[in-house]
């Protein structure tokens, strides 16, 4: 499928593909009394400035007339997740990485690094945008801004870690790794092709711009089954919860295991059966024209 005949998901709607533990998780952080105002209000403006300054200070922005085959990625991403371009930072920085911030009502923004786009092919990076724009799409920014305030500035304000709890640490980790897993569904609705999104998650456990080629993606998924397989054990289950708790994002295989799961489902094909049937409407008109 080229990039001309993907599909524009006009319409689209965020809780259309929401994974349910996202689902669960962001109503058990609605709950809580207060950190939505907090957040909102207090450590919003804040954190904006935060990210501004890095940002303008230590980064490219990327646009028509600076590097303008990644804006274009970025355009055609945003088409068709029906979204509105945000701002997009190219930031030079030896880990492969993205992020994204918004606060409703605010100026979005995502950041990518230079060494993710060095991994990458054109398409893969795109599918890293269009994982960052499924934030947006989401309205994540809320809970996010807290997420990457605490990943992002712990290194240059030591004490930040102190300012939330334990139990509040946790429970926003656990809601950002479920977060993930809807936000790589946006990733493949807006690719439209599960491998190329897969892909790029053999490439985050163990790729370099020297290994990238090398890399065998059907042997990927054999081991994402095998990882999904450990867990149907007391002990396994138990050993891989201990290994992720900590971590903002779920481990690569099982976020690969997810995507092969869901694009196969009746739910995906639901979700793009009106699209797809309105594109071959379409083309069948132009024949007929023809």
């Amino acid at each position: 499928m080229t990039a001309a005949n993907k599909y524009a998901l006009v319409g689209l709607r965020a809780d259309s593909f929401q994974h349910p533990l996202d689902r669960n998780a962001t109503r058990a952080l609605r709950e809580l009394p207060g950190l939505d105002f907090a957040i909102r209000n207090i450590l919003g403006s804040v954190a904006e400035q935060f990210f501004y300054v890095t940002n303008i200070a230590a980064s490219v922005r990327v646009s028509e007339r600076q590097l303008p085959d990644i804006h274009k990625l970025l355009v055609e991403a945003c088409r068709r997740l029906d979204l509105d371009l945000p701002q997009l930072y190219v930031q030079q920085h030896p880990v492969p990485n993205a992020y994204t911030f918004a606060m409703r009502g605010k100026q979005p923004f995502v950041v990518i690094h230079t060494s993710l786009l060095e991994l990458l092919t054109p398409e893969e990076v795109q599918a890293v945008i269009a994982h960052e724009l499924g934030h947006l799409k989401c309205e994540h920014g809320v809970y996010l801004t807290l997420v990457n305030l605490f990943v992002q500035a712990a290194n240059l304000i030591p004490a930040w870690g102190e300012l939330l709890s334990q139990p509040l640490k946790s429970q926003l980790l656990e809601w950002m790794r479920c977060a993930e897993f809807t936000c790589d569904r946006a990733a493949l609705l807006a690719i439209q092709e599960p491998r190329v999104v897969m892909s790029v998650l053999m490439k985050l456990a163990g790729g370099s711009p020297t290994l990238a080629q090398r890399l065998n993606l059907d042997a990927f998924i054999e081991q994402a089954r095998a990882y999904e397989a450990f867990g149907s054990t007391e002990l396994g289950d138990a050993l891989k919860i201990a290994h992720t708790q900590q971590l903002t994002h779920p481990v690569p295989v099982l976020r690969a295991r997810e995507i092969e799961r869901w694009a196969r489902s009746r739910e995906y094909d639901a979700l793009l059966a009106p699209y797809r049937a309105n594109y071959n409407n379409e083309a069948a008109g132009k024949w007929r024209n023809w």
